[in-house]
């Protein structure tokens, strides 16, 4: 399936640039190349991949599917264009299943004749689970499921199967031996006492007459074990385990440095030219995943379509899917184009509405090609003028699934220890606002002796620290310092 008129990226610039200024114009057959590009591909954090800088979205038309919209012709179009990351989850209604009827077509289903292993090995396919448990016993409103076989399925194991069955199975609770996930996210983490759960049989003794936390479950299925009770057949159904999350920062921090078990190999986190008007993801939650090591997927860079048609709020219907390609005061690429210019985001997933054989009105193709931009490519000045515009969509009130903004934060959980006549300072993160933070500064009566440089702080165990001869505690404060000399 070629697209019919495949553009350079020179002639993406110019045609999109005319496009977003409202200019008519007609394309000259001269104007094509023959063949798209190949993508451009970053390193997936520590997993020994290369990934396109655009991966398709599961949502959209592939879960609210209008009734003129094809979706598998979405999902083959993408594999035209080179994308290799696929989004999608249990929670997306159809999704996964026009994700079976693209792969069948594509020769991806496993135990098949025609079965094309090396190109299953060419993409990562993502799908996620609501379940915090390992076992069934999550509150019924995190969407129990069952399948036609009546066994019980509301746990992370259960949505995991779920997720082979409907893509390379029957969708009845048969997968085919092969079958297998890149990757399974604990999906939308809002809060800390959720991580507790989670980590549950790692942070505790793993009690398997009781119930414990999905992480320690899906490890069993990464590593062919049976430490919970859960894999009799030890079976390998997933390649790594990661999460993702919109809302609070905190709270993925949290998650993050609580992994001392090599569990969390990736993270999808929302991020668009409006995170800084928020408790931001930016400046907080990005640096310490790339610290760590994770691959690092970008989602809402529109804002859930918010930026364009949408009321603030969680897409619900067909009529919520945009099917346009920006808008003249408001172009589709310089929003993608902000995401991927940062150096922690590996790739970025968008939910399509719409694909045309005309370039210029198929939203897939234009976002193919705004996607093609190598990290720090924009100018301060650029970033700054995208977020202008931004900022001015609905008064910056775009991003209704993240918190509100914070300020700059000071040092959380000092602690002061005395040992042989001298004083140690430990201090867990701070939490920057619009502007990174760059320094600890710790005072004494007002007077600085001594500063210690922000870096991301990867686990708990390893806070901020800092000694002085100083025996008397009492007179001693430390401050948070950001690039633009705010304290907290």
């Amino acid at each position: 399936m070629k697209n019919k008129y495949p553009i350079s990226r020179r002639d993406f610039i110019r045609l999109s640039s005319a496009v977003a200024a409202g200019v008519s114009i007609v394309p000259f057959a001269s104007s094509f190349t023959n063949k798209a590009p190949s993508p451009l591909k970053r390193n997936f954090g520590g997993i020994n991949f290369k990934v396109s800088t655009l991966g398709l979205g599961g949502q959209a038309s592939l879960q609210w599917t209008p009734d003129d919209v094809n979706p598998e012709a979405i999902i083959l179009k993408a594999f035209d264009l080179g994308v290799n990351y696929f989004d999608t989850s249990n929670l997306y209604g159809p999704s996964q299943l026009n994700y079976h009827k693209a792969f069948t077509t594509l020769n991806l289903i496993p135990g098949k004749s025609n079965y094309n292993k090396k190109l299953r090995r060419n993409i990562k396919l993502t799908s996620k689970t609501l379940m915090r448990w390992g076992k069934p016993g999550w509150p019924e409103r995190e969407h129990v499921r069952n399948v036609s076989n009546g066994e019980n399925v509301a746990c992370a194991i259960g949505d995991l199967k779920r997720s082979l069955s409907q893509v390379f199975g029957d969708g009845e609770g048969f997968y085919p031996d092969g079958a297998y996930l890149d990757i399974m996210l604990v999906h939308s983490i809002t809060g800390i006492e959720e991580v507790d759960v989670l980590y549950k049989g790692l942070d505790t003794p793993l009690n398997t007459n009781d119930n414990f936390g999905a992480l320690v479950a899906l490890r069993d299925y990464r590593d062919g074990t049976n430490h919970t009770g859960t894999n009799p057949k030890h079976e390998k159904l997933i390649k790594h385990i990661g999460f993702s999350g919109h809302h609070n920062p905190a709270a993925m921090i949290d998650m993050i440095q609580r992994d001392e078990y090599d569990i969390l190999d990736a993270m999808l986190v929302s991020v668009n030219a409006n995170d800084k008007l928020y408790f931001n993801m930016l400046n907080n939650v990005l640096p310490l995943a790339k610290a760590k090591g994770l691959g690092v997927i970008g989602m809402k860079v529109f804002a859930d379509a918010v930026m364009y048609h949408k009321e603030p709020r969680f897409s619900l219907t067909p009529a919520d899917v945009y099917r346009k390609v920006g808008s003249p005061t408001l172009p589709s690429n310089e929003l993608i184009a902000y995401v991927l210019n940062s150096p922690y985001v590996d790739t970025l997933i968008i939910g399509i509405g719409n694909i045309d054989d005309d370039p210029l009105k198929c939203q897939l193709t234009q976002n193919f090609y705004a996607a093609q931009i190598k990290p720090n490519t924009l100018s301060e000045q650029e970033q700054k003028q995208i977020e202008e515009k931004t900022s001015k969509v609905r008064n910056g009130q775009t991003n209704y699934f993240q918190l509100p903004k914070v300020n700059l934060s000071a040092p959380r959980d000092i602690t002061f220890t005395n040992l042989d006549n001298k004083t140690r300072i430990t201090w867990q993160t701070a939490f920057a606002a619009e502007v990174p933070i760059a320094y600890y500064e710790v005072m004494q009566n007002g007077k600085s002796i001594g500063q210690v440089k922000h870096q991301p702080q990867v686990s708990k165990n390893k806070p901020f620290s800092f000694k002085t001869d100083l025996t008397d505690a009492s007179s001693i404060e430390v401050f948070t310092v950001d690039e633009q000399g705010n304290r907290a």
